[in-house]
């Protein structure tokens, strides 16, 4: 069982990565353990495979890892989530995207952080797809974020936003 969570949310190219690599740097005793992480692991392990491996040749593998994410997902909605829950140590999860993760997670008591961007900032990093998708907008009403990051500056001002939620969770 996880011992600490941390959650992120945010829309596209909104920088959650980023926060991620920023926390996880500075509190390396976290890993990070993203939706599709867990599925590749669990890959991995019944295919005498590494991470990085299929990571490599994500590709090939690319199908299988469909069917399985969508195997465990009829077993319950919650499989996936669980299995996350269920990792050892702490975990950092960098894309929770709907209601229901969300709500799953916080009961397992999960730090949330919500990294927000405009929609002009977020489309110069990047081009925006699906923006009306549930994966996009599925957690827009939630308003009971442990910490909210602002993220229409340059690096280092999110930078020190991040070092100071660090500093509150340690």
């Amino acid at each position: 069982m996880a011992n600490r969570i941390i959650i992120f949310s945010g829309k596209q190219y909104s920088g959650k990565d980023t926060v991620a690599k920023i926390l996880l740097e500075a509190m390396p005793d976290f890993r990070r353990c993203a939706m599709g992480d867990i599925i590749k692991l669990t890959y991995g392990a019944q295919k005498g495979l590494t991470y990085d491996e299929i990571e490599r040749n994500k590709a090939h593998y690319r199908q299988d890892l469909i069917n399985l994410g969508n195997w465990g997902r009829s077993q319950s909605p919650d499989y996936w989530l669980n299995k996350i829950i269920e990792q050892d140590g702490n975990i950092v999860v960098t894309d929770v995207r709907v209601p229901h993760e969300y709500e799953v997670f916080r009961h397992a008591g999960a730090i949330a952080i919500r990294v927000e961007a405009t929609r002009e900032t977020r489309a110069s990093r990047g081009q925006l797809v699906g923006e009306t998708d549930i994966t996009e907008v599925g957690l827009d009403n939630v308003t009971d974020w442990d910490y909210v990051i602002d993220n229409n500056s340059d690096y280092e001002a999110l930078k020190t936003q991040v070092q100071k939620i660090i500093a509150e969770i340690k």
